[in-house]
C-alpha cells in the first residue's frame, strides 16, 4: 500500500483536508467492494499535538506527530487561510519535514495555497507548478525560480504535484487516484463524487486585478488611464506620451511594474469588462465586442479565449445570470 500523509495545522482549510480524506477513503472502499486490496494507507500528521483545532469549528485527531512520522510515500499539503508570510513562519517545522521526507524518497502534493509549503521547502525551483489564480503573481515574485503556470489545474514533475485553486484541487486528487489505481477507478470515483474529470484550465475563474503595489507613480497613472479609456482607440504610443516616456522605456517600466506589457494589460482590462457584461447577461456578443473596443470578431474571440480558456459565447452560457 502507498502511505499518504495529510498535513494538519490550525490554518488549514477544512474542506481541503476533508475532501482528501473522502476521495482517498472512497477509493479504498470502492477497491475493496470490487474484490481488490486498498491502495492508500491514510494518516493525518501534525507538528506537535495530535488534537488539532482549526480556525474553523472543527477538530482533527491526528495519527502521528512529525517526530513519529519518519516514513511516508506521499505528502499532501492542504490549502490555508491567512497571509502566506505568517502561515509559513508559524509552520516552519512542517516545511522542514516535507523537505526531509522528499530527500528520503517521498513524493509531495499541494492543494491550492498549499503550494507555498512546497515552494518554501525548495521543491518547486526549476519545476512547473500551479496554485490558486489569486496568488500567482505573489508566488512569481517570492519564488522567481518556480515555473508558475497560472492557468494550469494540475502539474506533475518528478514526483512533485501541484493543483489549482480551491475545489479545482479535487482534480489533482482524481489524477493521483488514476496514477496509482488506474483510469477505470478514477472515472468511477469522479462519478461517485460528481467531479468533472480532466479539467485542464482554471483561466475562466480568474478575475484580473492590475498589479498596483509596485511603487511607480507614472506607471500607476498609465494603468488608470488604460482602465478608463480601454473601450476607445488608444495606442501604446499615446499612453507613453502621457507618461512623458519613450515607447521603449515605457514598455520596459510597465512590464517590470505590472508583469504585463501595456498591450497585454489593455487586453486583460477589455476582457475583464467583457466578462462582467456577459455575466450580467445584458449584451449579445456582437454588441459587446464594439463596446469593449474591438472591431473584428475574430480578434475579439481569440483574445478572449487566450485569457479565459473559453469563447465569449461559451463564457456567457456558463456564467450569465439571464
Amino acid at each position: 500500500m502507498r502511505r499518504v500523509s495529510i498535513l494538519v495545522y490550525e490554518d488549514a482549510i477544512l474542506s481541503a483536508i476533508s475532501s482528501t480524506l473522502d476521495i482517498l477513503a472512497g477509493t479504498n472502499r470502492f477497491l475493496m467492494e470490487s474484490g481488490k486490496p486498498p491502495v492508500f494507507e491514510i494518516e493525518l500528521v501534525s507538528e506537535k499535538l495530535k488534537n488539532i483545532q482549526l480556525h474553523h469549528p472543527a477538530q482533527f485527531i491526528c495519527h502521528k506527530t512529525l517526530a513519529e512520522a519518519n516514513e511516508t510515500d506521499l505528502i499532501i499539503a492542504p490549502a490555508f487561510n491567512g497571509p502566506p508570510d505568517d502561515v509559513l513562519e508559524k509552520n516552519r517545522a512542517l516545511i522542514n519535514w516535507i523537505r526531509s521526507m522528499v530527500q528520503r524518497g517521498a513524493e509531495a502534493a499541494s492543494l491550492c495555497y498549499g503550494s507555498y509549503f512546497l515552494a518554501e521547502a525548495g521543491l518547486l525551483a526549476g519545476k512547473p507548478c500551479t496554485s490558486h489564480w489569486m496568488t500567482v503573481e505573489h508566488m512569481q515574485r517570492r519564488y522567481p525560480r518556480a515555473m508558475v503556470l497560472p492557468d494550469a489545474v494540475i502539474t506533475d514533475h518528478e514526483g512533485i504535484y501541484t493543483s489549482g485553486g480551491a475545489f479545482s484541487s479535487l482534480n489533482l486528487l482524481l489524477y493521483l487516484v488514476e496514477k496509482f489505481c488506474g483510469r477505470e477507478v478514477s472515472v468511477h470515483i469522479s462519478k461517485i463524487f460528481s467531479v468533472d474529470l480532466d479539467r485542464v484550465s482554471q483561466a475562466h475563474f480568474a478575475v484580473f486585478q492590475g498589479q498596483r503595489d509596485h511603487g511607480d507613480p507614472e506607471i500607476s497613472e498609465a494603468q488608470s488611464y488604460i482602465e478608463q479609456k480601454y473601450n476607445e482607440d488608444i495606442s501604446i504610443e499615446e499612453v507613453a506620451a502621457r507618461a512623458n516616456m519613450s515607447r521603449r522605456n515605457f514598455v520596459r517600466r510597465f512590464k517590470r511594474a505590472t508583469h504585463n506589457t501595456p498591450l497585454e494589460y489593455l487586453q486583460r482590462v477589455k476582457v475583464e469588462a467583457a466578462k462582467k457584461a456577459l455575466e450580467a447577461g445584458t449584451h449579445n456578443v456582437s454588441t459587446l465586442m464594439y463596446e469593449v473596443g474591438y472591431n473584428d470578431a475574430r480578434t475579439f474571440r481569440t483574445v478572449f479565449k487566450r485569457y479565459t480558456g473559453l469563447t465569449p459565447q461559451s463564457y456567457r452560457e456558463k456564467y450569465s445570470r439571464a
